[in-house]
């Protein structure tokens, strides 16, 4: 995990060795000053030289401002080191996120994403820039002080150290449990970013069914835990942050009180006595240091195996390695033997067999759960088949890359997907290199120029999250102009119009209408109405495709088709036959 780690520092190694430089010979610098200081007053002070005491203080003061220049470095540079790391870190996470197939998404929250995609990655940066230039200062800056304070007084350096071993084991203790603190610290965070998100995008339903008190309490669980976990991590580094004051601070009390003893019996001169003691300071520099990395770096590494577990969660759909690219296609599509099921064990679609002509308009209906929405999702490969094949062109879908066969399909459902952003952003999300012209001709052929035009901002209305400030048939006709500017080989038309009033729904059947034509089309629908100059009506049932054929045909055969268009209007045409008759 470590030289995983490690291989993120590959570009930025000049970066990385002008910041590991800097702190260095700022760590040099610092284990300069007591030597410097013990100087002044055992040597400079007894010849009373002023001029040449002013001189080595100036000396000093260079030594200073060198110091800051290279702590300025360290700080800045070093600091921009993690952050690259962070960016690229969450760059390639991203990436993969936008590779996993729609399988990963139905079992994961987006608050765990998020969650990844910031507070891990920020603690992973700050580890990256601290982690490795601390740990190396900290043993460099022990050794140096060891051997100064050993050149000045052997017994009490040697004394001073036996505090090392000590020191060790603190960090190997509390580091286990802090790692142990943060990784579940993470998880509750996730876990409250997703109660957020979640009731943040349904605060419309929250409301309108007034159970605004059930989800505070709900809120209130995922707080409370989040606090208490949070507690717990800062009680470990509380704990680790007093003991290892203590320590160092009985230490400085050893120095003052045999350096004392030292300084009595003539075996230290006071120079010296002020050097060991300014060196005691310095020793606890690396301690610190220690301690920042016990608390930083639990975080940085449970952060690191979540990332990990992301990055190492393979796309089950992926181009093969013979994939081919296609310009154009016709649009000829045969299932062959498709069996499908969303957890290997019960199987929604069973052998389905079908052949459908380019151009063709197919309707599928039948009851809630049958697999009409899932068929139609395997063609874009949205989730990849278990047996069978499915072609298009006579090409197997597996063997067309990706993008390719996605740039081929067009989906319009009828919970429709928009940005925050604006009516023109919204539009061209179907293309994004289409011209101006071809914009409006999109939207004009949605009948969606009128109301756009209508609005004070034109193309650069903001519509709100998800299209908030837009009504379902504009939000519809949105869709649609975002299709014609695709201009796919196949579109999917997933109950486009069922959540909509009649009369708009009658708009935008025209809107529709003026979209298929010319391509193969494949419509999912409940509302009987809306397919019946459908070329063919496939019936999905929990046994497969029962009935095929077009609407007068499947009304003759009295099957499963009749009974749904009768449960849908034959009270109505009763009724109207009553009154008719009256």
């Amino acid at each position: 995990m470590l030289r995983r780690f490690f291989s993120y520092y590959q570009p930025y190694k000049g970066l990385f060795l002008l910041d590991f430089s800097c702190a260095i010979l700022a760590a040099m610098l610092e284990l300069g000053f007591p030597v410097a200081v013990n100087m002044v007053v055992d040597k400079l002070l007894p010849s009373k030289d002023w001029p040449l005491i002013l001189w080595a203080c100036f000396g000093l003061l260079i030594m200073y401002i060198l110091n800051a220049a290279m702590n300025y470095v360290v700080t800045y540079w070093g600091h921009m080191l993690g952050i690259n790391i962070e960016t690229d870190m969450r760059k390639k996470l991203y990436d993969h996120i936008q590779k996993l197939s729609f399988r990963f998404f139905d079992n994961t929250k987006t608050g765990h994403l998020l969650s990844r995609l910031t507070n891990d990655l920020m603690e992973i940066g700050e580890v990256a820039h601290h982690g490795p230039e601390d740990l190396f200062i900290a043993i460099m800056t022990l050794v140096g002080a060891f051997f100064l304070m050993f050149s000045i007084n052997e017994e009490m350096a040697i004394m001073t150290f036996l505090v090392i071993p000590i020191m060790i084991w603190l960090v190997i203790h509390f580091n286990r449990k802090m790692t142990t603190a943060f990784h579940r610290m993470y998880g509750d965070m996730a876990d409250f970013n997703a109660r957020v998100e979640d009731n943040v995008g349904g605060m419309r339903v929250v409301q309108a069914f007034a159970n605004e008190a059930f989800e505070n309490g709900r809120f209130a669980e995922n707080n409370l835990r989040f606090r208490l976990t949070k507690l717990l991590s800062y009680k470990i580094m509380a704990q680790n942050s007093s003991v290892s004051y203590m320590m160092m601070r009985l230490v400085t009390l050893f120095v003052l009180i045999c350096g004392s003893w030292f300084v009595l019996q003539n075996q230290l001169t006071y120079g010296e006595f002020v050097a060991f003691l300014l060196l005691t300071n310095v020793f606890f520099r690396p301690m610190e240091k220690i301690n920042a990395i016990i608390e930083s770096y639990p975080k940085g590494i449970a952060g690191f195996r979540r990332y990990i577990e992301i990055m190492e969660t393979e796309p089950d759909i992926t181009d093969a390695p013979d994939a081919i690219a296609v310009e154009k296609l016709r649009g000829d599509i045969q299932y062959k033997g498709v069996s499908f099921s969303y957890d290997q064990e019960s199987s929604i679609l069973r052998n389905i067999d079908l052949n459908i002509r380019a151009g063709e308009t197919i309707a599928f209906v039948g009851p809630s759960g049958a697999g009409k929405t899932t068929l139609c999702s395997l063609l874009p490969r949205f989730y990849e088949i278990d047996g069978g094949s499915i072609t298009i062109d006579g090409i197997d879908i597996r063997k067309i890359k990706l993008s390719s066969l996605r740039s081929q399909i067009g989906i319009v459902q009828q919970d429709v997907f928009l940005f925050s952003g604006s009516i023109r952003e919204n539009i061209i999300y179907g293309n994004q290199t289409a011209t101006e012209e071809e914009i409006w001709e999109a939207a004009r052929r949605a009948k969606l120029d009128e109301f756009i035009r209508a609005q004070q901002d034109g193309m650069e209305t903001i519509i709100g999250e998800r299209g908030v400030k837009l009504s379902g048939g504009q939000k519809q006709r949105l869709a649609i102009a975002r299709m014609f500017l695709k201009n796919p080989t196949i579109l999917i038309l997933d109950e486009a119009t069922s959540a909509l009033d009649t009369e708009t729904e009658a708009a935008i059947q025209q809107s529709l209408a003026e979209l298929s034509k010319g391509r193969t089309t494949l419509v999912i629908a409940h509302r009987l109405a809306t397919i019946k100059t459908a070329d063919r009506i496939m019936v999905v049932t929990e046994e497969g495709i029962t009935e095929q054929g077009s609407h007068e045909q499947l009304l003759d055969q009295e099957g499963v088709y009749s009974r749904l268009y009768q449960a849908q209007f034959g009270t109505y045409l009763e009724q109207s036959r009553t009154a008719f008759t009256s």
